[in-house]
């Protein structure tokens, strides 16, 4: 399918840089991705040359397997978003319906048009929220196309898409080239992670590795909005208010 040319810009002064942790990271603590077994606790953090840090997080989602990475809201569970064999692997360690859609993160504005379908009379509205809220912790529901595999929406026709403004979660699915699905990083039904040492609590032995990113900024997870037309149905609040959505058209609370 050929890709069309996006027109969607983001906000640059969501945009932060790489940062550097300080001190030496020992060698176990990221290893060798390849070598990674599904079982094995492994936890990650970014070093003052990440090159090699960033390729063994890439290797770990190019095989198919389950990274969990910081985002600002909370921590992720990232999968490749195109991969239903991935995705299942995200189902299976949260223990989630899968009647429940997964939010896709895009690597950049380029990639909301090969995901998702913008009509004609709502294309204002989502170019202007993409511009303002992107990256950040605003997620939008929109038709589908058919590169999303239906796991990933639930069999709906309808798919969640954001990017994230958090500098690790951005560099990874922007190495990686392609959508990462990210949920909670914890069972389903159980609050949601802010540190690394929530997730070891929660998810301990079921995924090959962890990104320790340190605390996450808003510790909520992100506002969901429908936008249709000049109305903008908010699906779940978050850290994105009704008062900031509010200038950009009507808002309504889905009953």
């Amino acid at each position: 399918m050929a890709a069309r040319s996006s027109t969607f810009a983001t906000h640059p002064s969501r945009v932060a840089p790489l940062p550097a942790i300080d001190g030496p990271v020992p060698d176990r603590k990221y290893g060798n991705a390849d070598k990674l077994p599904w079982q094995e606790k492994q936890i990650a953090v970014a070093d003052r040359s990440p090159t090699a840090f960033y390729d063994n997080v890439y290797n770990v989602l190019r095989r198919g397997e389950l990274v969990i990475l910081p985002t600002e809201t909370v921590y992720g569970l990232a999968a490749d978003a195109l991969s239903a064999t991935a995705v299942a692997k995200i189902f299976e360690t949260k223990q989630r319906p899968h009647f429940d859609p997964l939010i896709v993160h895009l690597p950049g504005p380029d990639w909301l048009e090969k995901i998702a379908v913008i009509k004609g009379d709502a294309r204002p509205l989502i170019e202007r929220l993409a511009t303002a809220f992107w990256p950040g912790p605003l997620t939008m529901v929109l038709p589908k196309t058919e590169w999303i595999p239906s796991l990933v929406t639930a069999g709906l026709t309808t798919v969640a898409v954001r990017m994230s403004a958090h500098p690790i979660f951005r560099e990874v699915v922007q190495s990686f080239g392609q959508p990462l699905a990210a949920p909670s990083a914890n069972r389903f039904g159980r609050i949601s992670p802010t540190t690394a040492a929530d997730v070891l609590e929660e998810l301990v032995g079921r995924i090959p590795l962890i990104v320790d990113g340190g605390s996450t900024t808003h510790g909520i997870e992100s506002t969901v909005i429908a936008p249709r037309g000049g109305v903008i149905e908010i699906l779940r609040p978050g850290p994105i208010t009704r008062e900031e959505l509010e200038s950009f058209g009507q808002v309504q609370f889905r009953n």
